[in-house]
């Protein structure tokens, strides 16, 4: 092992990425609930054939302990035959509940649903509340890590209540570990605090070496309040009864997160910090030392990876590499795809930063593979609210390419070296913005049925494909000419450059001022100047934009030149993703339209009067269904989607787009489409040979300062199955809205016209009029998705 000699250095900087993986005594808890062979069958009548059964039960429990999650659900699978076999539903009952605890510990908590479902009718016909208990707490620890807050504290309640009548410390301390680590989730550390006292006291009396693993618990609690000399009291009680406690699989990961408590201390207690330098140095290596004499590579990888990680900090960078690379080898040894791409990650950090960019990007790229198979297990992360599968998602995937970037920035790298480099970096941030849409419609299957055979942007060759990365240093632009990147470096930075982002949003939604246009000119200068002379060289036909961060709550064509906006001289959209887009035209000849809309107050919405004039204007161009007020249905909109081959929907209501999808919503008549029913309405059209050729939301809107709201907007076109959408970033008056819309469909039935070439001379003509030339009022149309 590296050695363990350490200057003094000021407080470490906040860690990157890390979050507690399970807080305390998530582990203990989990073993504690599935009881002891003393438990609730001990009494059963032990037959002939459930002899062998009780042995597997006992092997597969010991198995557990040690962290052998392979050997443990094979003897208990075993042994649920036998007790099946022998018809005893107690035996069956008590190793239902220890393979939902392997699942659990494996990540796998829907599985771990199934087997406690089947478990709790078995407990009950028992009528022992301490099985009950542990299945209740058990079954709330399963919904927590699934991000159920509701339904887990709903269980964990039930569970406390039924192990305080039964009188059993063991599971009491498990059942209110776990609500604990619930409060903490939900920032309520009162609560959170309380919870872990009493767990540490009942863990005193009934579970051996509880008491400790909840103080570490405790300690990360207080920290989180602000109590910060309160933590490093009770994190010193905690690692004096650790040393003291067992060897065993949740004592090792008791250490590992009392490591990780003293090291985020020591950046809020300065003076302390040699000490608490020490102490994490210290729990980190007793774990490493309890993983290998258990002969347990999960923890081992773990702890390894965050001895690591400490020396990483102290830029002791040989010794941090060494210890990462023997915590990849013990998550390989279990394929802890969570740990693996975690010290992959780290790998890449530090060959970074020791001059090795060809090798880092190997381990960034391994990151960004494993982080792809774990989507699920990572959905949610009640051990640190702020952490999120999105956030290390993004965070990796960003620091790939600025290494790629800052690789191609090197002095006389030919050209077939460096397109190479380029496009793995444009290659990169389509990961990126898939991961993004998942995450943020919580669908996996989002891009199934939606993965191009042909990139947009090479059917579409005299398009030009603008990435903006925002970069802690600068804001670098990655530009797609007919299929030739080139880069363009901005030397500003992802803080100065939001704030102008954020304030180009503000000034355009204030219809009456012209405070907009110096913003619009600084952001013009930014994003555009640069690269204004390969633009007049191509002569583009549309100027594509696929945004990141601040950039989604802004209308591109709102940029200003000091004589002219940007959409005067290019038509203009925005994609999540090219890889997400269907490369095909508007098809004129099967055009079919299905208009919705509202023109009267509902569910608290003032009404839209010219709507009704809108879809009249629409039906007149195009025909098809219109639905109106109380016609606009849920209900309706099925019957027709089922019976009618619909090719367009106009949806001329309100919308409302949220940070989250179930605050995102469309108004109909009778109720609200949240995105999950506008999935399962609309969204049907994603797997069928023919796609929606648009969707238009024409009353939508994002609240300012959002940017996933502004992501939700930018990926409706995907969750709703169509090639392209057309909505607004902020909802338009009446009369403005009406002229656009109905002279973007008047230009879409020209077939030389492309959906973005209509938008521009809509957008266009509104400049054009005295009274709708303020960008607030024509700006906020987006064409999104497929332009042709």
């Amino acid at each position: 092992m590296p050695s363990t000699t350490t200057a003094t250095v000021p407080p470490a900087p906040r860690r990157r990425g890390a979050r507690h993986l399970i807080t305390g005594l998530f582990l203990c808890g989990l073993l504690a609930l599935a009881g002891d062979p003393g438990g609730a069958s001990a009494g059963a009548a032990e037959t002939a054939g459930s002899l062998p059964a009780r042995a597997l039960l006992e092997r597969g429990r010991s198995s557990l302990r040690s962290g052998a999650f392979g050997a443990a659900d094979a003897s208990l699978e075993a042994a649920l035959e036998g007790f099946a076999r022998a018809g005893d539903p107690a035996g069956q009952c008590e190793t239902l509940l220890l393979l939902a605890q392997t699942d659990q510990l494996a990540g796998q908590y829907k599985k771990a649903l199934e087997r406690l479902e089947r478990a709790l009718p078995l407990a009950r016909e028992s009528r022992n509340p301490e099985r009950i208990a542990a299945i209740e707490g058990s079954l709330g620890n399963a919904y927590l890590g699934l991000g159920d807050a509701t339904r887990a504290l709903t269980h964990l309640s039930q569970a406390r209540d039924l192990a305080r009548e039964a009188g059993s410390p063991g599971v009491g301390a498990a059942v209110l570990n776990n609500l604990g680590n619930l409060y903490l989730s939900r920032r309520d550390y009162e609560k959170a605090i309380a919870s872990y006292r009493e767990s540490a006291g009942l863990g005193a009396a009934g579970s051996p070496g509880a008491s400790p693993a909840a103080t570490v618990n405790w300690a990360s609690a207080a920290l989180r309040s602000g109590e910060f000399r309160e933590a490093a009291r009770l994190l010193e009680s905690a690692l004096a009864g650790l040393s003291r406690s067992e060897r065993s699989y949740a004592t090792s990961f008791a250490l590992i997160n009392a490591g990780l408590v003293a090291g985020e201390l020591r950046g809020q207690l300065p003076d302390r910090s040699e000490p608490l330098l020490r102490q994490a140095h210290d729990a980190f290596s007793a774990a490493v030392d309890a993983a290998r004499e258990l002969d347990d590579p999960r923890t081992l990888s773990y702890a390894l990876g965050y001895l690591g990680n400490l020396y990483e900090e102290q830029n002791q960078l040989g010794d941090a590499l060494e210890l990462t690379r023997g915590a990849i080898l013990a998550a390989q040894k279990r394929n802890v795809s969570e740990a693996l791409y975690r010290w992959q990650w780290q790998s890449g950090r530090i060959l970074a930063r020791l001059g090795k960019p060809d090798e880092a990007a190997v381990s960034y790229r391994h990151a960004i593979r494993a982080l792809q198979s774990i989507r699920e297990e990572m959905s949610s992360c009640y051990a640190n609210p702020d952490a999120s599968y999105q956030k290390s998602a993004g965070v990796v995937c960003l620091e790939l390419v600025d290494l790629l970037l800052r690789s191609a920035s090197r002095a006389g790298i030919p050209e077939k070296e460096l397109q190479p480099i380029l496009a793995e970096a444009r290659d990169t941030l389509e990961v990126l913005k898939v991961f993004e849409l998942r995450e943020y419609f919580k669908d996996d299957c989002l891009d199934a049925s939606r993965s191009a055979a042909t990139r947009l942007d090479q059917v579409s060759e005299r398009a030009v494909i603008v990435y903006p990365v925002l970069l802690p240093d600068r804001v670098e632009l990655l530009v797609s000419f007919s299929g030739r990147l080139q880069r363009f470096v901005v030397p500003v930075g992802v803080g100065p450059f939001t704030s102008e982002v954020r304030a180009l949003r503000r000034t355009l939604m204030k219809r009456t001022t012209g405070e907009y246009l110096p913003h619009a000119q600084k952001l013009y200068d930014w994003l555009i100047r640069p690269m204004e002379a390969e633009l007049a060289a191509a002569r583009p036909d549309t100027l594509v934009f696929v945004p990141d961060g601040a950039l989604r709550t802004v209308p591109m064509g709102a940029l200003h030149d000091g004589t002219r906006f940007l959409i005067e001289r290019y038509p203009v959209a925005v994609t999540p993703s090219l890889n997400l887009t269907d490369p095909r035209p508007v098809n004129r000849e099967r055009a079919n339209l299905l208009s919705l809309g509202l023109t009267r107050a509902s569910q608290g919405f003032p009404g839209l009067p010219y709507v009704s004039e809108e879809l009249e204007s629409l039906h007149r161009l195009y025909g098809g269904k219109v639905l109106l007020n109380e016609e606009f249905l849920l209900s309706s909109v099925e019957s027709e989607l089922q019976k009618s081959p619909v090719s367009m929907i106009h949806i001329a209501s309100h919308g409302q787009f949220g940070g989250e999808s179930q605050k995102t919503f469309l108004l109909a008549f009778d109720e609200k489409f949240t995105m999950e029913t506008f999935g399962q309405y609309v969204g049907l059209f994603r797997f069928r040979d023919e796609p929606l050729d648009l969707l238009t939301l024409s009353a939508c809107e994002t609240a300012a300062g959002d940017d996933r709201a502004a992501l939700g907007l930018a990926g409706v076109a995907v969750r709703a199955g169509a090639r392209s959408a057309l909505a607004t970033l902020w909802h338009v008056n009446d009369p403005a809205s009406f002229e656009l819309i109905v002279e973007f469909y008047r230009q879409l039935r020209q077939p030389e016209v492309s959906r973005a070439r209509a938008l521009q001379a809509a957008q266009i003509k509104l400049l054009g009029d005295q009274r709708y030339d303020h960008p607030g009022y024509w700006a906020p149309f987006l064409m999104i998705n497929n332009w042709l």
